[in-house]
Formats: structure tokens, sequence, C-alpha cells
């Protein structure tokens, strides 16, 4: 449960370096490194808390609720035709774009902004990998690239625009829309690692239709990425390429990278209000020697202020490692404020890929779902909560592995993006869940969250809800993608609705 270090002083040395070659030759210096270093010892948190799932939703009449465990599309519905109907719980369908397509339609993120005239835009990555939506493409669909979206009127998206430079084409889980600044920016992705074209637009004006400001080399390696609060530094997490790069965009016409550390197989970054401490999620370190990949998955947090206060050869401070049981591939650490104290709302992704290689995608499969994390104490961040599905228990895996939104590890019951609707005072969160769609949860007692809605549009081989949803406070919604359905508004009802500030 360890993470593997590389010493920070030799980092900052070779950080000088203004080469961008140098930088890469460093991180596969480091990550051989990783591989015969010392090991770092970290905390472990499991509370003895229940793997079970959290209490049910109680939907209204007129729903169309869930027939099995919490969370399951049994196979018996596809064959009698239930399926296509979809499992709605104190929900509804408000808007749709893209079509069906078994290649892509929908991918990782999708990501809200009004601009300065009170317009407001939608932005969505169009396929998993460049390519696979082509078939879309060609039929009329979402089309390449990032999709915009004029979401004036929610009931009928308007598609305005494609992003089709290089990072845009191709940003993984990188996309991320800036609040404060307006700055739409991504890093050309794949599922390991892509030389890092970074590409960044200004949607300030007119989100509709976004300018772009620069494609640069500077994010170094690219797969997830993070912002800083303030828009002027954007992270990037190079994840196989053992990189995470602090990118300077104070001025976005001229990106200039401020950092590079090595050594680390980083997701997603997420940032405090000030820009000064980041909750990473630690996909692990290199262990061939267990059996493995890649093990110690968890939460890392991390001192960044010297890159913040843009001080002269920053040093980045790792100040606590954190594991839990049951974890699989750490995703994104989502900050938030509850009475005084500070949390994060983390998700797992699939099941352990890198870990005991005789166990993916099977009944034995560790599947990580989501948590809640205390970071008061950045030193000591300890779980509070999970937030599970009754088909993430593991003493109810076999019984669902034979499901059609359970035989492929892309189409699994498992988590990938949460998101909240503000990082003050929350009491709801959001999920994609994967193969269980859009699952939502109050967590007004973060100690014992429970399930207070879903919605669910399972394709003919399971569904793929895998984008980090955006919420729409004043129209009570929430966006999201379907890998094979394309983008959804979908409206909250009853109780759910109600736990919206």
């Amino acid at each position: 449960m360890g993470v593997a270090m590389v010493h920070e002083d030799a980092i900052d040395r070779a950080d000088r370096g203004p080469r961008a070659l140098r930088r890469l030759g460093l991180a596969a210096v480091a990550a051989t490194l990783v591989l015969a270093g010392a090991v770092a010892t970290a905390g472990s948190s499991q509370a003895d808390l229940s793997l079970g799932g959290v209490p049910r939703a109680t939907c209204a009449d007129g729903d169309l609720p869930e027939t099995a465990q919490q969370g399951r599309v049994p196979a018996a519905d596809y064959a009698s035709g239930r399926a296509a109907q979809g499992y709605r719980c104190n929900t509804v369908e408000v808007g749709h774009h893209g079509k069906r397509s078994q290649l892509g339609s929908g991918g990782y993120k999708v990501q809200r902004y009004t601009d300065v005239t009170g317009r407001t835009c939608a932005y969505y990555d169009s396929a998993m990998m460049v390519g696979l939506n082509l078939p879309g493409l060609l039929t009329g669909g979402a089309g390449l690239g990032v999709v915009v979206l004029d979401m004036t009127d929610p009931a009928h998206p308007v598609r305005t625009a494609n992003l089709v430079t290089p990072a845009m084409l191709q940003p993984h889980e990188s996309l991320l829309v800036n609040q404060e600044r307006g700055l739409v920016a991504a890093v050309m992705g794949t599922l390991a690692t892509a030389p890092g074209v970074l590409d960044v637009y200004d949607a300030s004006q007119d989100c509709r239709h976004p300018r772009l400001m620069s494609t640069t080399l500077s994010g170094v390696m690219g797969h997830e990425s993070g912002f800083a609060p303030d828009g002027k530094t954007f992270w990037t997490a190079g994840a196989a390429g053992f990189t995470l790069t602090a990118i300077d965009l104070a001025d976005p016409r001229r990106p200039r990278v401020l950092k590079t550390r090595t050594g680390v197989v980083y997701h997603g970054l997420r940032l405090s209000d000030d820009g000064r401490t980041m909750y990473v999620a630690n996909i692990g370190s290199p262990s061939i020697l267990t059996g493995g990949l890649l093990e110690g998955a968890g939460l890392d947090v991390l001192d960044v202020s010297d890159v913040q206060d843009r001080r002269a050869n920053p040093a980045i401070r790792t100040l606590s490692r954190l594991s839990w049981d049951e974890s699989s591939i750490p995703q994104v650490a989502e900050p938030f404020t509850r009475d005084g104290r500070q949390y994060v709302l983390e998700v797992d992704e699939f099941s352990d890929l890198f870990g005991d290689f005789s166990r993916i995608n099977s009944p034995r499969s560790p599947v990580g779902a989501a948590r809640i994390i205390d970071v008061t104490d950045p030193r000591a961040p300890y779980v509070v909560s999970n937030v599970r599905l009754e088909v993430h228990d593991p003493l109810l895996r076999a019984d669902v592995m034979d499901d059609p939104g359970a035989r492929m590890i892309v189409r699994s019951y498992t988590g990938h993006y949460c998101s909240l609707p503000t990082r003050d005072e929350p009491r709801i969160a959001g999920c994609s869940m994967i193969g269980s769609g859009l699952r939502l949860f109050d967590i007004s007692d973060l100690a014992h969250p429970r399930e207070v809605g879903y919605f669910n549009e399972p394709g003919p081989n399971g569904g793929a809800a895998l984008s980090q949803p955006a919420w729409d406070v004043e129209h009570r919604q929430v966006w999201y993608t379907d890998l094979d359905e394309g983008f959804f508004a979908v409206g909250l009802q009853g109780p759910a609705a109600a736990l919206l500030p």
C-alpha cells in the first residue's frame, strides 16, 4: 500500500532544462527508478465500512424502477424487452443529443459554462477513442471532437460547433472548463498516454463558438487533468507517461511549463479553492514483483503552493497517501466543504486492471465504486463512508457477471465519475456508474449516504455511462453522456430535486 518516490531535488534540477525531450527522457529514467527504488508506506483506511449497497431510493408512481438488485440490468430484462424502456427513479428525460451507436457517441466528460451574455452551453467529448464515432458523424450524430451545445432550451440542445484541433479530437479524460475565466482546455490522451498536445479555447464571450487560443506541446504527456480554480494553472496527468505537469495559462495564447514531476501514475487532479492543495487519484506504483503491474492505489494529497505562488524551481510535496479496502482504479476526488470541514468525494473506475491479473473482470475482481473522505487534516485523511450499489457488493458479484452490462470491462457494474452541484455544503452527488447509469445520492448525512434517484438508458449490449456529470441547478437538471446513447439532460424530481441548493 505504498507509493514509490523519486528524490525531488534531482527532479527539480532536471526540470530546469528547457527542452521537452529532456523532460520526457527524465520520465523514462524515473519510471525505471520507481521499479527498483525504495517504497514509502502510506496510511490505509477501511473504517470497518460495509461494502454493500447504500439504502435504495424510493421511487414515485409512474417511474420505471429497476427489477432486480440495485444498479442491475439483468439478462432477463434484455430478453423480455424491459431493458429497452430504461430505468428511471425521481428523474425524467428533458433533452437528448446524439444517436445510438455501439462505436461511441458520448465520452468521458460533460462540462457546463455560462458566458458573459448569460448564454449557457454544454461541452462533451464524443467518443472513447478518436475514430470510433466516425459512423455517428456520417449518420448525422454528434460528429468528431468536442461537441458544443447551445443549452438555451435544455429540451432541444442545438449543436453549434465541433472542436477538432488535435487534443480535442482525442482528449480522453482531460476535457475541463474553468468557470472563472471561461477557458476550455484538454490535452491529447489515450487509454495509456499520448504526447501532450494542449489545446486552449476561450468561451467567455460566446460559449457557442469558443475561440482557439493555442495548440502547443506544453502538456508533456496526456491522459487526465486538473484546473486551478483561478484558471491560471492547468495540470496534466500523463498516467502511463509517468508525469504530472503544471502549465501556466496566465496568457492562454502562450502556455508555459512550470513544473514536471516524474515517476508517478496519476489520474484525475482536483485542487482546493486557493489552488494550493491538490487531491490526486493515484493509480498506483509499478510493482511487478507482486504478481501485478501497479499497487498502492488510492488518494495522494499534495502541497502545490510553490506552483500556485509561481516560485522559482517549485517543489511538489506529498502530504499524505491513503488507500482503502476494495480499491480498483482511482479516477477523481472532488473537493467540498461541510460545516467547516474539508472532504473529497472520490470514485474508482472499473475493476483493478493492474493488480492480480487473475482477477480482472471476474467475480473476484475488486470494485472500488465511491467514497467520502475527510481531508480536513491533509496529513491524515480518512474514509468517512462508502458510496456503493448492491451490484458492487463482493458477495453478489458472481450473480451479476453474466448480465450483458457486466461481460466486458468497458461495460461493467463499476464506477467511473462523480460530481457535485457545488463545493459549498452540497447535499446531493451524481455518479456515472457505467452499467448502472446515472445515480443520484443523498449525502446530507455524510456518514450514511443513501440513493435518491437514477436514470439508466442501457443499449443492447449493456449501458456505458462513463462521463463526469455537469449540473444545471437553476433548472433542476444534471447532464451526462452514455457511450452508446449520447448526451442527456436529466430533470430531477421529488426528493432528488429537493436536495439541490
